[in-house]
């Protein structure tokens, strides 16, 4: 069967007669371009918000499968506390669940997860550490009360203490060896110097007196609090069926004695020039960026950044900075621009690469060229239109679970953004024009005050060539 039959036939055609092809197709496919289809109508839905003691709740009911996901986030983390609680502030995830809870060892609670098939994950961030749980809707209260449990009642197990500290110490020994964490982990440094995020844990942090079970507790008290806690369910339950369980989980958690500190404002250091660390390595890591003070908003310079990022170097193969370093000279497989915007401190404005150590410098000079060229003038309707067509394009993918929806509400009511942010942030970018993207980048870019950070063989580099850069600093190498 030739191609014009079986499109023929797709569409419904029963036989076509020798010398009426053409003809017949050409009809076709003027009723296929005469088409026309109502907009599609997307609806996002909301979750329904409840009080239980105080306590938000976020409930959204979802009968796909017989399944209920509920996710806890405290507000708290490590970031909050002294450097001298920043292994316990550090590990207290990973202790609430490997740790076991009172009257109930690790091993126990194990072999209670695997019985009624239980997953759960715990993570942290410098402001607050999260946890979610998934289980058949079965099971839903009998894991509501051991989550709550692994919560609330944690042993923090001395051997598990332990456990956790020689992974830690292995990391910290590993460190130097892995280029790339140590180019991040040095440039924080640089910028943010005695601050949380410019801290790296370190033998010190791991000393047996900071990370004891006292210290644990009092971490765990400071944050794992009622007044600190965001709660959301989902899945294959009604809210009549899930309220009883819910009022048990949040009563389990207790009051918080005190409010928590306010997270400490980074005061960032400009390192303006070049810091290398000396390593005889093939590849030398690049991380350079400078401090910009354009926040996370419902404002048009946020939105305008957002696609300038993207089209520097943020968008991958389609991005600037990709197609000078990558494609017309050859420095890097990849090179890429990131444009940090923090809610409450100032963000970054730069780039990462690897290359070899003999075209690092090169490679620098690209990157801060091309950024220049978009201070200096407007990126193409086509730059501006594929940016946002990406964006637009991965929208649908932000809504397709129930738990989704409901964790990206409770983020952005922990980030105190509208409920709406998601839609709001759709619109914002749609709206930029390319003369927007200039403005932003000519009003934020400082080339000049790049603070460059490179780890490589300084001898393949050379230090001459870097001082074409700016003053030229040797780091120490760990």
């Amino acid at each position: 069967m030739n191609r014009h039959a079986t499109l023929l036939l797709a569409l419904g055609a029963c036989a076509v007669a020798p010398g009426l092809a053409d003809a017949q197709v050409g009809s076709t496919r003027e009723r296929v371009e005469s088409l026309a289809f109502e907009p599609i109508q997307f609806d996002q839905p909301e979750p329904e918000r409840r009080d239980v003691s105080g306590v938000t709740v976020l409930f959204l009911p979802d009968r796909e499968l017989p399944l209920v996901t509920a996710m806890v986030g405290f507000e708290g983390g490590y970031g909050l506390f002294p450097r001298s609680h920043y292994a316990a502030g550090t590990a207290l995830p990973a202790l609430l669940r490997y740790g076991g809870v009172t009257g109930m060892p690790p091993d126990s609670v194990d072999v209670e997860l695997e019985t009624y098939a239980i997953q759960l994950s715990f993570g942290s961030g410098g402001g607050s550490i999260s946890s979610s749980m998934n289980v058949l809707s079965e099971h839903f209260e009998r894991s509501m009360d051991l989550w709550g449990r692994m919560l609330t009642e944690p042993a923090f197990d001395p051997g598990e203490i332990e456990v956790w500290r020689g992974r830690q110490m292995e990391s910290v020994l590993r460190r130097p060896d892995d280029p790339g964490s140590l180019a991040f982990s040095e440039f924080n440094r640089l910028l943010y110097g005695d601050h949380p995020i410019g801290w790296e844990i370190s033998a010190e942090d791991l000393a047996p007196e900071r990370l004891t079970r006292a210290r644990l507790e009092d971490v765990h008290a400071r944050v794992v609090c009622r007044d600190n806690l965001l709660l959301g369910v989902t899945g294959d339950v009604s809210w009549v069926e899930a309220e009883d369980v819910v009022t048990k989980f949040v009563a389990r958690v207790p009051e918080c004695a005190e409010p928590l500190p306010e997270p400490p404002i980074p005061d960032v250091r400009p390192m303006p020039g070049v810091h290398i660390i000396h390593k005889e390595l093939d590849q030398s890591v690049i991380v350079m960026a400078h401090p910009t003070d354009l926040p996370l908003a419902d404002e048009p310079e946020y939105f305008s950044a957002t696609i300038g990022n993207a089209i520097l170097g943020g968008g991958g193969f389609s991005s600037r900075i990709m197609d000078r370093v990558r494609t017309e000279r050859g420095y890097a497989y990849s090179a890429s621009s990131l444009w940090t915007t923090p809610r409450r401190y100032p963000g970054l404005l730069g780039a990462v690469t690897r290359t070899r150590p003999e075209t690092a410098v090169s490679a620098i000079e690209v990157i801060l060229e091309t950024m220049r060229e978009l201070a200096a003038e407007p990126p193409t309707d086509e730059e501006v239109s594929t940016a946002v067509d990406r964006i637009a394009n991965g929208f649908v993918f932000n809504f397709e679970t129930a738990a989704q929806i409901v964790s990206r509400t409770m983020f952005y009511l922990a980030q105190e953004l509208p409920a709406d942010w998601l839609e709001r942030y759709l619109s914002g970018v749609q709206a930029v024009e390319p003369g927007d993207v200039m403005r932003v980048f000519d009003a934020h870019l400082r080339p000049d005050e790049m603070t460059i950070l490179i780890v490589g063989d300084t001898a393949r580099i050379g230090l001459e060539r870097l001082g074409t850069l700016g003053a030229v600093s040797v780091l120490p190498t760990p």
